[in-house]
């Protein structure tokens, strides 16, 4: 139970830091292109992507099955 707290708070942060930017964005307090206005999203993707990689290619490495 206590990990999938962690698990949601992560989110809500990414959230939170999401929507902040996209206000900023749309009352114009900064002048960010919209690719760094939604970065939380992407970085945090892009993250889990290699997280999950570097497991799955170590786990075969250390099985021997490469």
């Amino acid at each position: 139970m206590k990990n999938k707290n962690v698990r949601n708070s992560g989110m809500g942060f990414i959230s939170v830091l999401t929507l902040i930017f996209i206000v900023l964005k749309l009352t114009n307090n900064i002048s960010w292109s919209w690719i760094w206005v939604l970065s939380p999203i992407w970085i945090t993707a892009v993250l889990l992507i290699i997280i999950f990689a570097v497991i799955m290619i170590g786990g075969r490495i250390k099985k021997g099955k490469w």
